[in-house]
């Protein structure tokens, strides 16, 4: 790359408004230099984006093996268990090389939707039947490795795992998932390193998946390093009712109990939660991942958003489960699901659920400068098409609303990362044929 590097957008999200014609300048190192507003015309040798530019999306919640499971797992009806199942089978296939394969496929998918960082929950850590691998960290490295491939930042939140339920040993499926203690997930956790494009946080699978007694090591695992700490929060009523049996308390009580929750803390869905566990959350900081395409798929329901936001909680976005992965579409369900609960419109703007999908998003994951159109941010950005079927007709200025309430990923036209173009109108520029490497990885995962 050129010492400085321009970018001309057509018309720029810039955090409140839609503005037009806006060039940015970009350092070599990949960092927005200028931005400049009132450019009318491309400077000379300028990169021309045309459509709306917004900060690169943030996709704060992913399992990146899951996307084997779309399709499979729509067949026929049942519940959140039925479908982990299916999802245990898909897990004792993968070895690095599969993962590698699979990941680089799906995080491309994702640079096609313009998500420009994934936080990756990640808890397959061993061979089946619980041995290490001889890099204890190899499939951790594995999606590291997948997302230097295919364009994106990546936060490996390297999750605790270490048993089936209160009480209860890891079942055969789960032994792949444990580390045994907390002692020894952290020694494990700490053989990671951050590269340019990685960060290294930590996981909480769930309080049901942690002892009680080892939720502070983890939390202090992550504390000392200030690093992100992520968990799976009150997804399912049936893991609040097995806490209250266990410990007399909610599953939010708990983690407050033991140095949990913090500024840096994500509760991932904390979709059934008491006005309490609210105050708690909100009063703390901790964050809310809202998942809704996934909570949908899973008919898990619907949290409590607006509440958690009101009392503090920031919220950030994510496709988990990836029965799709479009961020638009996690930043629009998350307004619709509110109106259809509480039977009223307008809970969020446009502007707030952009922010949701981009700088509360790369907070949320560890990178607090990225996730606006600022000068000293990464130069991590996204155009979406203001021309196609969906988004034609609406005046310019109104973009984040045609962004937000109408586009979707299939709208991206350009993903930039670090100032490098990765996606180029519409086609990934390191990973020639998406369809073909998910098709070919996910089949591979069948024999």
């Amino acid at each position: 790359m050129p010492v400085t590097t321009t970018y001309w957008l057509e018309h720029a999200w810039l955090d409140t408004n839609v503005e037009p014609g806006v060039a940015l300048e970009i350092s070599a190192d990949g960092r927005i230099t200028a931005v400049r507003t009132g450019a009318e015309a491309p400077p000379p040798g300028a990169e021309v984006l045309r459509g709306l530019t917004v900060p690169g999306l943030a996709n704060a919640h992913s399992h990146a093996f899951h996307r084997a499971l779309r399709g499979t797992v729509q067949v026929g009806s049942g519940t959140f268990w039925t479908w982990r199942e299916i999802m245990y089978s898909v897990a004792q296939n993968l070895t690095p090389d599969s993962y590698f394969a699979l990941a680089r496929a799906v995080y491309a998918e994702m640079a096609l939707a313009g998500i420009t960082a994934v936080g990756e929950f990640h808890y397959l850590h061993h061979a089946p039947g619980g041995a290490a691998y001889a890099d204890p960290n190899a499939m951790g490295e594995a999606l590291i490795a997948a997302a230097a491939e295919a364009g994106i930042r990546i936060t490996l939140l390297d999750t605790a795992y270490l048993s089936a339920g209160f009480g209860e040993a890891p079942n055969h499926h789960q032994l792949r998932f444990s580390d045994g203690t907390a002692e020894a997930w952290a020694e494990r956790v700490s053989a990671l390193k951050p590269r340019d494009h990685a960060l290294i946080g930590a996981a909480i699978h769930s309080v049901r998946a942690v002892p009680a007694g080892q939720l502070a090591a983890v939390a202090a695992w992550a504390q000392e390093r200030r690093a992100p700490l992520h968990v799976h929060l009150s997804e399912q009523t049936a893991e609040n009712d097995a806490c209250q049996a266990a410990h007399g308390r909610t599953p939010t009580q708990l983690l407050a109990d033991h140095g949990v929750l913090g500024p840096r803390t994500t509760g991932v869905h904390n979709t059934h939660l008491t006005d309490a566990d609210i105050a708690l959350l909100g009063g703390t900081t901790t964050g809310t991942c809202m998942c809704p395409t996934t909570e949908r798929d899973l008919a898990d329901g619907i949290g409590p958003a607006v509440r958690l936001q009101r009392a503090g909680s920031p919220l950030s976005l994510g496709s988990d489960s990836h029965a799709v992965i479009d961020l638009l579409e996690e930043a629009r369900a998350m307004e619709l699901n509110e109106r259809l609960a509480s039977r009223t419109r307008g809970h969020w703007t446009a502007a707030a659920l952009l922010r949701a999908a981009t700088a509360d998003g790369h907070a949320a994951l560890g990178w607090a400068d990225a996730g606006t159109l600022a000068v000293g941010a990464p130069a991590d950005f996204t155009t979406i098409a203001l021309d196609s079927v969906r988004t034609a007709g609406p005046v310019p200025r109104l973009g984040a609303e045609t962004a937000v309430f109408a586009a979707t990923a299939a709208d991206v036209r350009h993903t930039v990362v670090a100032g490098r173009h990765i996606v180029r109108d519409g086609a990934h520029q390191l990973v020639p044929d998406v369809p073909s490497a998910l098709s070919e990885s996910i089949a591979a995962l069948r024999t």
